[in-house]
């Protein structure tokens, strides 16, 4: 990373500051945006990501603990204790030991581990699409950063341009060859150029200053040395591969499955075996019992929550159905817009070279006196007009990858492993 400082007169001010025992402020040199693979290879230092990779590691944890025993209990208690006469205090009391521990043996504990594993593969899946969605978004602010900055340079052009044909107009309405009138018209359009070139200058600052925001750069960002706009999208995956947000759709179908399971093994009694050691205290003799405990499943038979997770499990598999049919126009239209941003953009690089030599030709001729200030000012509207159109279509190109790249699940301009 390259910080740009001038050391002589900031040497100067700070020996000064120390001097006189104030600490100046320094100000934080702007700096060049890093590429936009190398702001990929940060990606999982973002918010947006760091919070994916956090509830995918949270569900992994929730599905190693869905493994664990139930724990036993043990429970103490005294018989024949405070009573009255020789009953009085704990001399004869009989103490009771009593161990007790659930056993799971109706297949509760396979049903949950299995709808934790099922959940933690949807949370993996999702914390996938979250790396997506926030490449994506970093992709997004990266042209539009670009784009910004080439229509700031667009616009510092074209106001040269208007401003050195504003120069030739007013020479010629001092020599008389042009009415007075053009000289005005042509001060109006060097300030409307003026004011285009402030506009663009605010633009470029402040998405500049997202893209710093976004990329957690610790200075602000002044220019971008590679080019994303520029850059040709791979080409898109075959239809047999499912869209990331339809795998999503399918594990968390299949998570409500097993969860219809673990209802079911919910409405089972609860078995629980118990070991029990009483000691005498007259006798100092000692017994044990052996016992087992099994709830009657009479009122409470989870009818509720069997039918509430039947019903999760259909909406579930209506979400995958409708996720599918979704995904597939989407993907359809995003391959679409991509061809049509790419032909756009080859007509607008076409267009663009066929605007400056045209205005290269006008101005020729109106140096010449053989073409009118409106047909130069023409000419060079066009070429102003195509170059924007030029940018809008890499930025239609690049709208279009981006789409394309969240459905395959993929960062864009990158290749799917």
């Amino acid at each position: 990373m390259s910080i740009l400082t001038r050391r002589s007169p900031r040497a100067t001010v700070w020996v000064v500051a120390v001097l006189l025992g104030v600490s100046p402020a320094v100000p934080v040199a702007a700096q060049t945006a890093p590429s936009y693979d190398a702001l990929l290879e940060r990606l999982d230092q973002l918010p947006g990501a760091r919070v994916g990779t956090a509830l995918a590691e949270a569900a992994d944890a929730r599905a190693e603990q869905a493994r664990a025993l139930p724990n036993p209990s043990l429970s103490y208690s005294a018989e024949n204790a405070w009573g009255s006469g020789s009953y009085g205090g704990m001399g004869k009391a009989d103490t009771l030991l009593t161990l007790s521990q659930p056993l799971e043996i109706w297949g509760q504990r396979g049903a949950r581990v299995r709808a934790a594993q099922a959940e933690a593969q949807a949370a993996a899946l999702r914390g996938t699409q979250s790396r997506s969605d926030v490449a994506s978004q970093l992709a997004a602010a990266y042209a539009q950063a670009e784009s910004a900055l080439r229509r700031f340079t667009f616009a510092t052009e074209a106001l040269t341009l208007i401003r050195e044909d504003a120069a030739a107009v007013t020479a010629m309405v001092e020599e008389g060859r042009e009415p007075q009138l053009r000289a005005v018209q042509a001060q109006s359009e060097v300030a409307n150029a003026n004011a285009a070139l402030d506009e663009a200058q605010a633009f470029r600052d402040a998405a500049l200053a997202r893209l710093a925001g976004m990329a957690l750069l610790d200075a602000p960002v002044q220019s971008i040395n590679e080019s994303l706009l520029d850059r040709a999208p791979p080409l898109p995956r075959g239809v047999g591969n499912a869209a990331l947000a339809v795998r999503v759709a399918e594990a968390e179908a299949d998570s409500a499955g097993r969860l219809v399971e673990v209802e079911r093994k919910r409405a089972l009694p609860d078995l629980s075996a118990t070991v029990a050691q009483t000691r005498f205290r007259e006798s100092s003799e000692r017994a044990y019992n052996l016992g087992i405990s099994l709830t009657v499943p009479l009122f409470d038979r989870n009818r509720g929550g069997i039918r509430a997770a039947h019903a999760d499990q259909r909406a579930a598999d209506a979400r995958v159905e409708q996720q599918r049919r979704d995904s597939e126009a989407e993907r359809l239209s995003a391959i679409a817009g991509l061809k049509a941003a790419g032909s756009r953009t080859r007509a607008a690089d076409e267009s663009v070279v066929a605007a400056e030599e045209a205005y290269r030709l006008a101005r020729v001729g109106f140096d010449a006196g053989r073409i009118s200030q409106l047909e130069l000012r023409s000419t060079r509207s066009t070429l102003i007009a195509a170059r924007g159109t030029a940018v809008d279509a890499r930025l239609s190109r690049v709208a279009a990858e981006i789409d394309l790249a969240r459905l395959e699940g993929r960062a864009p301009f990158v290749e799917a492993p």
